[in-house]
C-alpha cells in the first residue's frame, strides 16, 4: 500500500504543478497586456505634453529665439525607434532590426542620443 500512496502523492503534486503552471501563464499574459498599455500611455503622455508645450508657446506669443537656443522635440519617428529599442531590437545601422538579447548596444544608444 505504501507504494500506492507515494504514487498518489506524486500524481497529486503533478496536478497541482500543472495548475500552477497554467496560473503562471495567465499572469504572464496579464503582465504583457499591462506592459503594453503602460507603454502606450507613456507615449500618449509624451505626445500630449509636447502638444501642451506647443500650445503654451503659441498662447504666450513667444518671440523668435536664436536657432542655438531652440528646443527641438523628437518626432514620431524617434518615438518609434525608441519603442523598437525598448522592445529589444537594434536600431543602429549595423544590426537594424535584429534582437538585442537583453544587452545595451552602444551604437543604438549613441544614435538615440544624437536624435534627441
Amino acid at each position: 500500500m505504501k507504494n500506492r500512496e507515494i504514487f498518489d502523492q506524486v500524481s497529486d503534486m503533478e496536478q497541482r504543478i500543472g495548475e500552477l503552471y497554467e496560473q503562471l501563464g495567465d499572469l504572464k499574459n496579464q503582465l504583457s497586456q499591462v506592459l503594453e498599455e503602460n507603454h502606450r500611455l507613456a507615449m500618449e503622455n509624451h505626445n500630449l505634453r509636447k502638444h501642451l508645450d506647443t500650445h503654451k508657446e503659441k498662447e504666450e506669443g513667444t518671440r523668435e529665439t536664436p536657432a542655438s537656443k531652440r528646443v527641438s522635440f523628437p518626432g514620431e519617428g524617434y518615438d518609434n525607434l525608441a519603442r523598437l529599442y525598448e522592445e529589444g531590437f537594434h536600431i543602429c545601422n549595423l544590426e537594424f532590426g535584429s534582437p538585442r538579447q537583453n544587452e545595451d548596444c552602444i551604437f543604438c544608444l549613441d544614435f538615440l542620443n544624437k536624435t534627441k
